[in-house]
C-alpha cells in the first residue's frame, strides 16, 4: 500500500500579481473512498491564493500510468501538467523483462494565448480557433530528446495531457508493443502507431534494433480540420546522423482507429496490483442492474455555446457538491437533473455547432447505488470524436462501433477481456459501451475531456451513495479540508467505524 502526499505550493510573489485559485486532480488515480481528495469544483474548495494545500491520498490496489493537472476555470490550457507512475510491488511479477529504462512522455494540443483570453473568449460566447501547436514534454518541434543503446529495451509512459485533439504516436522506423493501459496489463500486441485520445495514458516497450542514428518520435493529431505535428528526437548513443521525415498518417482514419481500439485488450493472465491475475474477476457473468445512455450535445443558452448531457449543461454550485452532501445542505445541486437517457433532439444532434440541440443549465447529479454494476452507453451523434472521463473508477470498454447503439448491439459486446481504463473514445457519429461496478463511495466527476465541452458544460456528477457513515465504505472527511461557501462555518460530523 503506497501511501502518497502531493503538496501544492503557490508563490506568493506571483500570486500577488495574478490572483489565482487552484484545485489539482489526478486523472486515473481511484482514491478508494476517498473523493475529498479528487481535486475538482464538486469535491473541494479552491486553494486560496499564496496558502499551500497537501492530498492525501492512497494509491490503494493500482498500478500505471497518470498524470496530473490544474482542474478549475481554464488552467489546464497553462500548463502545470506531470506524470504520475504507481510500480507494481517488488514481489509481483509485471508481464514483461524489466526494460533498461522508462522515459516520460506527456503529449498534447496546446495554445499561444493565454489561459485567461482563451476563457474570456468562452466566456464572450466565442468558440476557440483550432490550436497552435502540439508539444512534448512541453516543448516544441525537435526540442525534446531521449537518448537510448543499441539493443536495449525502453519503456515509454504516453500521456495526452492536452485540451482537445487526438493524437497519433509513433517512433520512426520502430515497432512499438502496448503493454499497459491506466493501470491494465494488455495483451503485448504490436503497433507501427497508435492513437492516444485526450486524457488517456498508455504504456509501450521499444526495442534499440535500427541502425544507430537519430529517429523521429512523431506526433500528429488526428480527426481535426487543421493537422499538426511535432516531433522529438530519439537518439542512438554515441550516434550522428539522422533519418528523414516520418510517414505521414491518414488524418480521418476512423477505421484505422476503430480497430485498433478494439484490438486492445486486458491480459487475463498477468499480474495487477495483486498476485492474482486480472482475468480473475468475470465482469461478464454479472447481471447489470442499469443502463444509462449518455448523449452529448451542442446548442445554447441565453445566446451561447453550450454543451451537455442529455440536455444537460452544467454549472457549477457555490458551494462543492460533496461538502453539501456531507452537511446536508439543501439547494446546493439537483439530484436527478441528468436523466438515463436522452430525448430524441438530443441523441440526433448533426454537428458541433450548436444549433439542433435544447439546453438547459442545472447543477446536475445522477444518484445510483453503492456496489451496483452498471451499463453506461456514451452516444455521439455530432461529427466530432469525443473522450469521456469518470473520475474514481477503472471501467469495462465493452464495446464501441459507427451508427447508432440498440439493444442488439450488445451481441457484439467483449465479455471476456475488455480492457478497463478511466478514460474512453467515442467516435464520430458511434457508441462507445462501458461497465461499471460501484463500490467506490463518492462524489465522481464525469467529464469530457475536450476541455472546451467540459468548461461550457458538458459534464455531471455521478453520486455513489450509502446511506452509512461508516469509515468501512467513506473516509470522513479531512482534518486540512478547506470550507468555503454554504459549508464555511461548518464542523466535522462524527463517523462510526
Amino acid at each position: 500500500d503506497l501511501e502518497t502526499a502531493i503538496s501544492k505550493s503557490l508563490n506568493k510573489n506571483r500570486c500577488k500579481s495574478n490572483v489565482t485559485q487552484l484545485l489539482m486532480n489526478r486523472n486515473g488515480i481511484q482514491h478508494r473512498k476517498n473523493s475529498w481528495q479528487d481535486g475538482v469544483s464538486g469535491t473541494n474548495c479552491p486553494i486560496p491564493p499564496g496558502q499551500n494545500y497537501t492530498y492525501h491520498m492512497q494509491a490503494k490496489d493500482q498500478i500505471g500510468s497518470f498524470f496530473y493537472f490544474p482542474s478549475l476555470a481554464f488552467h489546464k490550457a497553462a500548463g502545470g501538467f506531470g506524470a504520475i507512475r504507481i510500480n507494481s510491488r517488488p514481489r509481483i511479477p509485471i508481464p514483461f523483462p524489466p526494460p533498461a529504462d522508462e522515459f516520460t512522455v506527456l503529449i498534447g494540443d496546446w495554445y499561444n494565448t493565454t489561459h485567461k483570453a482563451l476563457q474570456a473568449m468562452l466566456d464572450d460566447g466565442k468558440l476557440l480557433p483550432s490550436p497552435d501547436a502540439i508539444l512534448i514534454n512541453g516543448k516544441g518541434p525537435g526540442r525534446a530528446n531521449f537518448t537510448v543503446e543499441q539493443g536495449k529495451t525502453y519503456r515509454l509512459r504516453v500521456s495526452n495531457v492536452g485540451l482537445r485533439s487526438t493524437l497519433n504516436f509513433m517512433i520512426q522506423d520502430h515497432n512499438v508493443t502496448l503493454v499497459e493501459v491506466e493501470g491494465t496489463h494488455t495483451v503485448q500486441n504490436t503497433y507501427t502507431s497508435l492513437d492516444v485520445h485526450a486524457g488517456q495514458s498508455l504504456s509501450v516497450l521499444f526495442t534499440a534494433d535500427r541502425p544507430a542514428g537519430g529517429y523521429h518520435i512523431a506526433v500528429s493529431s488526428r480527426f481535426t480540420n487543421q493537422t499538426l505535428n511535432s516531433t522529438a528526437v530519439l537518439r542512438y548513443a554515441g550516434s550522428t546522423g539522422f533519418s528523414g521525415p516520418p510517414r505521414a498518417l491518414n488524418q480521418s482514419d476512423v477505421d484505422f482507429s476503430l480497430n485498433q481500439a478494439r484490438s486492445i485488450r486486458t491480459n487475463l493472465t498477468a499480474s495487477g496490483p495483486r498476485p492474482n491475475p486480472q482475468g480473475s474477476y468475470h465482469y461478464g457473468s454479472i447481471n447489470v442492474s442499469r443502463t444509462i445512455r449518455l448523449a452529448n450535445s451542442a446548442g445554447q443558452v441565453g445566446g451561447k455555446p453550450r454543451y451537455g448531457v442529455n440536455g444537460v449543461s452544467y454549472v457549477d454550485a457555490d458551494t462543492p457538491l460533496k461538502l453539501a452532501d456531507y452537511y446536508n445542505i439543501s439547494g446546493v445541486y439537483r439530484m436527478g437533473a441528468i436523466p438515463d437517457a436522452p430525448a430524441a433532439s438530443h441523441s440526433g444532434t448533426q454537428n458541433g455547432t450548436g444549433a439542433d440541440a435544447a439546453l438547459k443549465n442545472a447543477t446536475a447529479v445522477m444518484d445510483s447505488d453503492h456496489r451496483s454494476f452498471v451499463e453506461v452507453v456514451f452516444e455521439n451523434s455530432e461529427d466530432s470524436l469525443q473522450s469521456w472521463h469518470l473520475d474514481g473508477y477503472s471501467v469495462f470498454v465493452a464495446g464501441m462501433d459507427k451508427g447508432a447503439w440498440s439493444e442488439q448491439s450488445r451481441k457484439g459486446y467483449n465479455l471476456v477481456d475488455a480492457v478497463t481504463r478511466c478514460t474512453v473514445q467515442v467516435y464520430p457519429r458511434g457508441w462507445t459501451a462501458i461497465f461499471i461496478a460501484l463500490d467506490n463511495v463518492g462524489m465522481w466527476n464525469v467529464r469530457s475531456e475536450d476541455w472546451v465541452r467540459r468548461y461550457l458544460g458538458q459534464q455531471f456528477y455521478l453520486r455513489v451513495y450509502t446511506p452509512t457513515h461508516s469509515v468501512r465504505d467513506e473516509l470522513p472527511v479531512p482534518t486540512n479540508a478547506i470550507l468555503c461557501g454554504r459549508a464555511a462555518n461548518k464542523s466535522r460530523l462524527p463517523v462510526s467505524q
